[in-house]
Protein backbone atom coordinates (compact mmCIF):
# COMPACT_ATOMS: atom_id res chain seq x y z
CA UNK A 1 0.00 0.00 0.00
CA UNK A 2 2.89 2.12 0.55
CA UNK A 3 4.62 1.72 -2.73
CA UNK A 4 1.15 2.48 -4.63
CA UNK A 5 0.46 5.75 -2.61
CA UNK A 6 4.53 6.47 -4.18
CA UNK A 7 3.54 5.77 -7.43
CA UNK A 8 0.00 7.23 -7.22
CA UNK A 9 2.05 10.81 -6.24
CA UNK A 10 4.01 10.03 -9.62
CA UNK A 11 1.05 10.30 -11.44
CA UNK A 12 -0.23 13.29 -9.69
CA UNK A 13 3.07 14.89 -10.79
CA UNK A 14 2.71 13.74 -14.41
CA UNK A 15 -0.96 14.98 -14.73
CA UNK A 16 0.16 18.38 -13.00
CA UNK A 17 2.58 19.07 -15.07
CA UNK A 18 0.79 18.20 -17.97
CA UNK A 19 -2.09 20.60 -17.14
CA UNK A 20 0.48 23.41 -16.27
CA UNK A 21 1.91 22.48 -20.13
CA UNK A 22 -1.86 22.88 -21.83
CA UNK A 23 -2.81 26.21 -19.90
CA UNK A 24 0.38 27.68 -21.12
CA UNK A 25 -0.02 26.68 -24.44
CA UNK A 26 -3.68 27.79 -24.30
CA UNK A 27 -2.87 31.33 -22.65
CA UNK A 28 -0.28 31.66 -25.73
CA UNK A 29 -3.14 30.95 -28.06
CA UNK A 30 -5.89 32.86 -26.25
CA UNK A 31 -3.27 35.96 -26.28
CA UNK A 32 -2.84 35.38 -30.20
CA UNK A 33 -6.42 35.96 -30.83
CA UNK A 34 -6.93 39.01 -29.00
CA UNK A 35 -3.45 40.71 -30.40
CA UNK A 36 -5.43 39.47 -34.23
CA UNK A 37 -8.96 40.53 -32.82
CA UNK A 38 -6.97 43.85 -31.73
CA UNK A 39 -5.36 44.17 -35.30
CA UNK A 40 -8.81 43.31 -37.40
CA UNK A 41 -11.00 45.65 -34.76
CA UNK A 42 -8.68 48.35 -35.35
CA UNK A 43 -8.37 48.28 -39.10
CA UNK A 44 -12.00 48.15 -39.40
CA UNK A 45 -12.38 51.20 -37.55
CA UNK A 46 -9.60 53.24 -39.51
CA UNK A 47 -9.77 51.74 -43.04
CA UNK A 48 -12.81 50.31 -43.14
CA UNK A 49 -12.55 46.53 -43.01
CA UNK A 50 -15.42 44.85 -43.16
CA UNK A 51 -16.15 40.28 -43.67
CA UNK A 52 -15.09 40.40 -47.42
CA UNK A 53 -11.52 42.07 -46.33
CA UNK A 54 -11.46 39.34 -43.57
CA UNK A 55 -12.26 36.76 -45.97
CA UNK A 56 -9.36 37.84 -48.09
CA UNK A 57 -7.65 37.63 -45.35
CA UNK A 58 -8.60 33.95 -44.39
CA UNK A 59 -7.57 32.62 -47.81
CA UNK A 60 -4.69 34.58 -47.78
CA UNK A 61 -3.50 32.61 -44.59
CA UNK A 62 -4.69 29.63 -46.25
CA UNK A 63 -2.50 29.84 -49.49
CA UNK A 64 0.23 30.73 -47.40
CA UNK A 65 0.68 28.35 -44.53
CA UNK A 66 -1.93 25.93 -46.11
CA UNK A 67 -0.87 23.77 -42.66
CA UNK A 68 -2.39 26.30 -39.86
CA UNK A 69 -6.19 25.53 -39.08
CA UNK A 70 -8.16 27.47 -36.89
CA UNK A 71 -8.39 30.68 -39.26
CA UNK A 72 -11.54 30.39 -41.22
CA UNK A 73 -12.88 33.93 -42.02
CA UNK A 74 -15.61 33.32 -39.28
CA UNK A 75 -13.51 32.66 -36.96
CA UNK A 76 -11.39 35.85 -37.47
CA UNK A 77 -14.60 37.84 -37.31
CA UNK A 78 -15.14 35.91 -34.19
CA UNK A 79 -11.49 37.34 -32.82
CA UNK A 80 -12.57 40.75 -33.67
CA UNK A 81 -15.29 40.53 -31.37
CA UNK A 82 -13.82 38.66 -28.83
CA UNK A 83 -11.40 41.92 -28.53
CA UNK A 84 -14.48 44.02 -28.56
CA UNK A 85 -15.86 41.92 -25.66
CA UNK A 86 -13.40 41.73 -23.33
CA UNK A 87 -11.02 45.11 -24.17
CA UNK A 88 -12.85 47.67 -21.77
CA UNK A 89 -12.83 45.00 -18.60
CA UNK A 90 -9.76 44.59 -17.70
CA UNK A 91 -10.75 41.82 -14.92
CA UNK A 92 -12.24 39.98 -17.54
CA UNK A 93 -9.42 40.21 -19.96
CA UNK A 94 -7.62 38.41 -17.59
CA UNK A 95 -9.76 35.74 -16.87
CA UNK A 96 -10.73 35.17 -20.41
CA UNK A 97 -6.71 34.03 -20.56
CA UNK A 98 -7.34 31.14 -18.27
CA UNK A 99 -10.14 29.47 -20.18
CA UNK A 100 -9.93 27.66 -23.80
CA UNK A 101 -11.36 29.44 -26.83
CA UNK A 102 -14.38 26.98 -26.81
CA UNK A 103 -15.40 28.41 -23.24
CA UNK A 104 -14.91 31.75 -24.48
CA UNK A 105 -17.08 31.41 -27.99
CA UNK A 106 -20.08 30.01 -25.05
CA UNK A 107 -19.48 33.35 -22.84
CA UNK A 108 -19.30 36.23 -25.60
CA UNK A 109 -22.75 36.38 -26.68
CA UNK A 110 -24.17 36.54 -22.85
CA UNK A 111 -26.32 39.77 -21.95
CA UNK A 112 -23.64 41.56 -18.99
CA UNK A 113 -20.50 41.39 -18.12
CA UNK A 114 -21.35 39.81 -14.68
CA UNK A 115 -22.73 36.86 -16.24
CA UNK A 116 -19.81 36.20 -18.31
CA UNK A 117 -17.29 36.67 -15.08
CA UNK A 118 -19.66 34.25 -13.32
CA UNK A 119 -19.54 31.75 -16.24
CA UNK A 120 -16.10 32.05 -16.55
CA UNK A 121 -15.25 31.57 -12.65
CA UNK A 122 -17.51 28.89 -12.37
CA UNK A 123 -15.40 27.11 -15.76
CA UNK A 124 -11.87 27.54 -14.11
CA UNK A 125 -13.04 26.63 -10.77
CA UNK A 126 -14.76 23.56 -11.25
CA UNK A 127 -12.78 22.93 -14.55
CA UNK A 128 -15.99 22.59 -16.69
CA UNK A 129 -15.50 21.05 -19.96
CA UNK A 130 -17.06 23.10 -22.61
CA UNK A 131 -20.37 20.35 -22.86
CA UNK A 132 -20.92 21.03 -19.07
CA UNK A 133 -20.36 25.27 -19.56
CA UNK A 134 -23.15 24.66 -22.34
CA UNK A 135 -25.47 22.89 -20.17
CA UNK A 136 -25.03 25.59 -17.33
CA UNK A 137 -25.99 28.17 -19.57
CA UNK A 138 -28.66 26.70 -20.83
CA UNK A 139 -30.35 26.02 -17.40
CA UNK A 140 -29.95 30.03 -16.58
CA UNK A 141 -27.94 28.85 -13.41
CA UNK A 142 -26.53 32.58 -13.14
CA UNK A 143 -29.98 33.89 -13.14
CA UNK A 144 -30.98 31.19 -10.79
CA UNK A 145 -28.04 32.15 -8.86
CA UNK A 146 -28.63 35.44 -8.47
CA UNK A 147 -32.23 35.31 -7.86
CA UNK A 148 -31.60 32.94 -4.69
CA UNK A 149 -28.66 34.57 -3.37
CA UNK A 150 -27.31 30.79 -2.98
CA UNK A 151 -23.43 30.19 -3.18
CA UNK A 152 -21.41 29.10 -6.39
CA UNK A 153 -19.94 26.07 -5.06
CA UNK A 154 -22.63 24.29 -3.73
CA UNK A 155 -24.40 24.24 -7.03
CA UNK A 156 -21.23 22.39 -8.61
CA UNK A 157 -19.10 20.82 -6.79
CA UNK A 158 -20.78 17.60 -7.66
CA UNK A 159 -19.62 17.76 -11.18
CA UNK A 160 -16.99 15.53 -12.63
CA UNK A 161 -13.12 16.91 -12.71
CA UNK A 162 -11.67 14.94 -15.44
CA UNK A 163 -8.67 16.51 -16.57
CA UNK A 164 -8.64 14.64 -19.91
CA UNK A 165 -11.44 15.20 -21.38
CA UNK A 166 -11.18 18.92 -19.98
CA UNK A 167 -8.38 19.97 -21.77
CA UNK A 168 -9.35 18.33 -25.13
CA UNK A 169 -9.90 21.53 -27.44
CA UNK A 170 -9.71 20.97 -30.86
CA UNK A 171 -8.44 24.44 -31.64
CA UNK A 172 -4.98 23.82 -29.02
CA UNK A 173 -4.71 20.37 -30.84
CA UNK A 174 -5.01 22.62 -33.96
CA UNK A 175 -2.54 25.62 -33.41
CA UNK A 176 0.41 23.13 -32.15
CA UNK A 177 -0.51 21.11 -35.53
CA UNK A 178 -1.14 17.58 -33.55
CA UNK A 179 -3.68 14.73 -34.35
CA UNK A 180 -6.84 14.88 -32.08
CA UNK A 181 -8.19 11.61 -30.62
CA UNK A 182 -10.96 10.32 -31.76
CA UNK A 183 -13.08 7.61 -30.10
CA UNK A 184 -13.70 5.68 -33.25
CA UNK A 185 -10.69 6.51 -34.90
CA UNK A 186 -9.48 2.54 -35.65
CA UNK A 187 -12.42 2.22 -37.74
CA UNK A 188 -13.97 5.26 -38.66
CA UNK A 189 -10.80 7.00 -39.88
CA UNK A 190 -9.94 3.87 -41.94
CA UNK A 191 -13.06 3.31 -43.87
CA UNK A 192 -13.09 7.18 -44.34
CA UNK A 193 -9.80 7.42 -45.91
CA UNK A 194 -10.74 4.14 -48.06
CA UNK A 195 -13.96 5.28 -49.23
CA UNK A 196 -12.34 8.52 -50.23
CA UNK A 197 -10.40 7.22 -52.28
CA UNK A 198 -12.73 4.80 -53.51
CA UNK A 199 -15.07 7.78 -54.65
CA UNK A 200 -12.29 9.33 -56.43
CA UNK A 201 -11.66 6.08 -58.49
CA UNK A 202 -15.03 6.50 -59.54
CA UNK A 203 -14.51 9.19 -62.30
CA UNK A 204 -13.03 12.70 -62.94
CA UNK A 205 -16.57 14.27 -62.13
CA UNK A 206 -15.94 13.71 -58.18
CA UNK A 207 -13.11 17.03 -56.93
CA UNK A 208 -12.07 16.35 -53.23
CA UNK A 209 -12.67 19.24 -50.86
CA UNK A 210 -11.74 18.23 -47.98
CA UNK A 211 -12.01 15.60 -45.05
CA UNK A 212 -13.89 16.41 -41.47
CA UNK A 213 -14.56 19.80 -43.43
CA UNK A 214 -15.36 21.96 -40.43
CA UNK A 215 -19.25 24.16 -40.50
CA UNK A 216 -19.79 26.87 -38.31
CA UNK A 217 -22.74 27.10 -37.37
CA UNK A 218 -23.84 30.15 -34.56
CA UNK A 219 -21.50 29.11 -31.52
CA UNK A 220 -20.88 25.90 -32.45
CA UNK A 221 -18.77 23.71 -34.99
CA UNK A 222 -19.99 20.49 -36.84
CA UNK A 223 -17.87 18.79 -39.10
CA UNK A 224 -18.53 16.55 -42.16
CA UNK A 225 -16.68 13.43 -42.95
CA UNK A 226 -16.07 13.96 -46.51
CA UNK A 227 -16.89 16.73 -48.38
CA UNK A 228 -16.65 16.46 -52.61
CA UNK A 229 -17.54 18.91 -55.88
CA UNK A 230 -19.33 17.19 -58.55
CA UNK A 231 -18.44 18.68 -61.95
CA UNK A 232 -21.84 17.31 -63.89
CA UNK A 233 -24.43 18.23 -61.19
CA UNK A 234 -22.19 21.36 -60.16
CA UNK A 235 -23.26 20.90 -56.41
CA UNK A 236 -21.24 19.84 -53.14
CA UNK A 237 -21.22 16.21 -52.47
CA UNK A 238 -21.04 15.67 -48.12
CA UNK A 239 -20.51 11.74 -47.08
CA UNK A 240 -21.00 11.13 -43.67
CA UNK A 241 -20.11 7.53 -42.12
CA UNK A 242 -20.94 5.75 -38.95
CA UNK A 243 -19.83 3.08 -37.73
CA UNK A 244 -23.32 1.72 -35.52
CA UNK A 245 -26.49 1.03 -36.71
CA UNK A 246 -28.65 2.87 -39.00
CA UNK A 247 -30.54 5.43 -36.72
CA UNK A 248 -33.19 8.00 -38.30
CA UNK A 249 -31.19 10.99 -36.66
CA UNK A 250 -28.24 10.53 -38.37
CA UNK A 251 -30.11 11.18 -41.78
CA UNK A 252 -31.54 14.67 -39.68
CA UNK A 253 -28.11 15.77 -38.99
CA UNK A 254 -26.88 15.19 -42.28
CA UNK A 255 -29.86 16.84 -43.48
CA UNK A 256 -28.48 19.94 -40.85
CA UNK A 257 -24.78 19.98 -42.29
CA UNK A 258 -26.94 20.56 -46.41
CA UNK A 259 -28.44 23.44 -45.00
CA UNK A 260 -24.99 24.94 -43.59
CA UNK A 261 -23.55 24.25 -46.67
CA UNK A 262 -25.91 25.46 -49.09
CA UNK A 263 -26.22 28.30 -46.75
CA UNK A 264 -22.44 29.26 -46.06
CA UNK A 265 -20.59 27.67 -48.77
CA UNK A 266 -22.17 27.12 -51.76
CA UNK A 267 -22.02 29.56 -54.50
CA UNK A 268 -24.92 31.06 -55.96
CA UNK A 269 -24.69 29.35 -59.40
CA UNK A 270 -24.40 26.12 -57.83
CA UNK A 271 -27.52 23.59 -57.20
CA UNK A 272 -28.08 22.39 -54.12
CA UNK A 273 -25.93 20.43 -51.93
CA UNK A 274 -26.22 16.04 -51.66
CA UNK A 275 -25.93 14.08 -48.60
CA UNK A 276 -24.53 10.60 -48.91
CA UNK A 277 -25.18 8.46 -45.28
CA UNK A 278 -23.17 5.35 -45.00
CA UNK A 279 -23.85 3.13 -41.55
CA UNK A 280 -21.49 0.13 -41.16
CA UNK A 281 -22.53 -1.92 -38.42
CA UNK A 282 -21.03 -5.22 -37.61
CA UNK A 283 -24.06 -6.97 -39.66
CA UNK A 284 -25.51 -4.77 -42.02
CA UNK A 285 -24.45 -1.77 -44.53
CA UNK A 286 -26.81 1.08 -44.81
CA UNK A 287 -26.75 3.51 -47.87
CA UNK A 288 -29.03 6.84 -48.09
CA UNK A 289 -29.19 10.06 -49.92
CA UNK A 290 -30.68 12.95 -48.42
CA UNK A 291 -31.69 15.54 -51.19
CA UNK A 292 -33.00 19.14 -50.77
CA UNK A 293 -37.15 19.00 -50.67
CA UNK A 294 -36.87 22.27 -53.23
CA UNK A 295 -35.03 19.91 -55.92
CA UNK A 296 -37.79 18.90 -58.79
CA UNK A 297 -38.61 15.60 -59.83
CA UNK A 298 -36.32 15.53 -62.38
CA UNK A 299 -33.40 17.00 -60.45
CA UNK A 300 -33.86 13.97 -57.93
CA UNK A 301 -33.63 12.20 -60.71
CA UNK A 302 -30.76 13.57 -62.51
CA UNK A 303 -28.96 13.51 -59.37
CA UNK A 304 -29.45 10.13 -58.12
CA UNK A 305 -28.38 8.75 -61.61
CA UNK A 306 -25.26 10.72 -61.28
CA UNK A 307 -24.31 9.33 -57.51
CA UNK A 308 -22.06 6.00 -57.09
CA UNK A 309 -25.22 3.03 -56.50
CA UNK A 310 -26.00 2.58 -53.37
CA UNK A 311 -25.72 -1.45 -53.95
CA UNK A 312 -21.83 -0.46 -54.91
CA UNK A 313 -21.40 1.70 -51.36
CA UNK A 314 -23.48 -0.82 -49.36
CA UNK A 315 -20.44 -3.86 -51.30
CA UNK A 316 -17.12 -1.27 -50.58
CA UNK A 317 -18.25 -0.50 -47.33
CA UNK A 318 -18.37 -4.66 -46.49
CA UNK A 319 -15.06 -5.18 -48.14
CA UNK A 320 -13.35 -2.36 -46.25
CA UNK A 321 -14.75 -3.13 -43.20
CA UNK A 322 -13.40 -6.93 -43.42
CA UNK A 323 -9.75 -5.73 -44.74
CA UNK A 324 -9.69 -3.85 -41.44
CA UNK A 325 -10.41 -6.84 -39.69
CA UNK A 326 -8.23 -8.47 -41.05
CA UNK A 327 -5.23 -5.98 -40.72
CA UNK A 328 -6.41 -5.44 -36.57
CA UNK A 329 -6.34 -9.43 -36.15
CA UNK A 330 -2.77 -9.35 -37.52
CA UNK A 331 -1.42 -6.86 -35.26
Amino acid sequence: MRMQKHFTEVIDLIKNARTKAFKAVNTELINLYWQIGKYISERTAKEGWGKSTVLQLAEYIAKTEPGLKGFSDKNLWRMKQFFETFSDNEKLATLCREITWSHNRLVMPLKTSEERRFYIQLSIREKLSVRELERQINSSLFERTMLSAQKLAPLVRVLPNDIEHTFKETYVLEFLNLPEKHSEADLQKQLIARMKNFILELGKDFLFVNEEYRLQVGNRDFKSDLLFYHRNLQCLVAFELKTTQFEPEHLGKLNFYLEALDRDVKKPHENPSIGVLLCKSKDEEVVEYALSRSLSPTMISQYTLALPDKKLLQTKLNEFYEMWQEEKDDE
